[in-house]
């Protein structure tokens, strides 16, 4: 046997595959190829059966594979928190939506995939079959800081906002067509407790009403990243294929060990220090509130502490996390500083405005936490299987 290979005629999918694991794992093509043929030798079983559903008459019971290959699409998808999650728990992403220009310039460079525009204006029918339908749906009309911006400008929200509140029923009608084996979705911890409860009591009615088995928690991103950030991450089953009671559970949280100066630059560029003018006025108006007996104002952070919940308005002053500097005025977090703090690795770049990236950070996915839910996930995929033999398919007594 030759000790090099080379392989030819390898399909796009693969290709991208390989790109995605080699970016994700931070490794050579080479070692990954070699850690993949490693891996399979030392299994020396067949690769598990995905669409038949008559294998699970086989004779014996397979043992766990040490990875599931599932396909899954990445809706209101941003800059690909969710999709980095999935992609190392072994998914393919086979089609992205996300309106914005400037999330799409960097989805682009990061994935390789254009993303598709309005959700809105993309017929259901059109998506391509998938097994995990992920959405990271707009979060404004649900958000602390939305509602109260909303409330003072006198305008709805929550599902009266016809503008996004519902666009989570866009969700549901893909669902509804597609029928995705699993849903995952994310969004802000106060989805559960807006408007009384009453919006996430329709939510989770909507689920209900389209057949699925809803697992719901709120996970705070510091057990992963040096930042408190509670989402709450909602995943569904379909009954039809994994039971009644499938055996999911969300992920158990390592220990909050990470802190700021984990993600923090040496030699920072000077021109994130906040001026003089600008440092004069966030302490007044921390001031002016603190009389009032509100909790406003701007958070110094030191380094050897976790941030504040990194905002999608931290381009304006850079307020809620200010890094102390001896004998200078505290400085913001630069671009590539906010990208660590939410989990991203340097290897992808920032292709934007500093402006931007701030932005599209600060509304993000930690993909480390979308990671350990993606798991917990494939263990479902993985109990599965070994009780079927096969994966995602619906008995035809059910599907007619």
């Amino acid at each position: 046997m030759p000790s090099n290979l080379l392989i030819r005629g390898i399909s796009p999918e693969v290709g991208q595959w390989i790109e995605s694991e080699k970016a994700s794992r931070r490794v050579s093509k080479n070692e990954l190829l070699l850690t993949v043929l490693k891996d399979a030798a030392a299994a020396r079983q067949p690769e598990p059966t995905l669409f038949d559903f008559a294998a699970q008459q086989a004779t014996s019971t397979p043992t766990r594979p040490t990875a599931i290959p599932f396909r899954f699409v990445d809706l209101f998808a941003g800059i690909g928190g969710l999709r980095l999650g999935l992609q190392r728990a072994g998914g393919t992403c086979v089609f992205t939506s996300e309106w914005d220009r400037y999330s799409q310039k960097t989805y682009k460079a990061w994935y390789g995939d254009d993303p598709h525009g309005d959700i809105t204006k993309i017929a259901p029918e059109s998506i391509p079959d998938h097994d995990v339908l992920a959405a990271g749906f707009p979060c404004q009309p649900f958000s602390i800081a939305g509602v109260s911006k909303k409330i003072s400008l006198g305008r709805a929200h929550g599902f009266k906002d016809a503008a996004q509140g519902t666009l989570f029923f866009h969700v549901v009608t893909i669902a509804e067509i597609k029928r995705p084996p699993v849903l995952l979705l994310e969004n802000v911890k106060n989805l559960l407790s807006h408007d009384g409860g009453k919006t996430w009591k329709v939510i989770h009615a909507n689920l209900q009403d389209l057949g699925y088995k809803v697992f719901h928690k709120v996970i705070d991103a510091k057990h992963f990243v040096p930042q408190h950030r509670e989402r709450i991450f909602i995943v569904c089953f379909d009954p039809r294929v994994f039971g009644e009671n499938p055996p999911f559970q969300f992920p158990e949280l390592p220990e909050d060990k990470h802190t700021l100066k984990d993600i923090l630059d040496p030699s920072p560029d000077p021109k994130y220090t906040l001026s003089d003018h600008l440092w004069r006025y966030l302490q007044a108006y921390a001031d002016k509130h603190r009389e009032k007996g509100n909790g406003f104002g701007f958070g110094l952070t030191p380094p050897e502490k976790i941030s504040r919940t990194l905002s999608a308005r931290y381009y304006k002053d850079g307020s809620e996390i200010l890094i102390p500097q001896a004998r200078k005025n505290p400085r913001r977090l630069s671009p590539r500083e906010a990208a660590r703090l939410m989990g991203f690795p340097d290897e992808l770049p920032i292709v934007v405005s500093d402006t931007q990236a701030y932005k599209q950070f600060g509304n993000a996915v930690v993909p480390l936490v979308s990671e350990a839910v993606a798991k917990q996930i494939v263990e479902v995929f993985a109990w599965h299987l070994r009780n079927r033999g096969c994966l995602f398919r619906v008995p035809e007594a059910l599907s007619a």
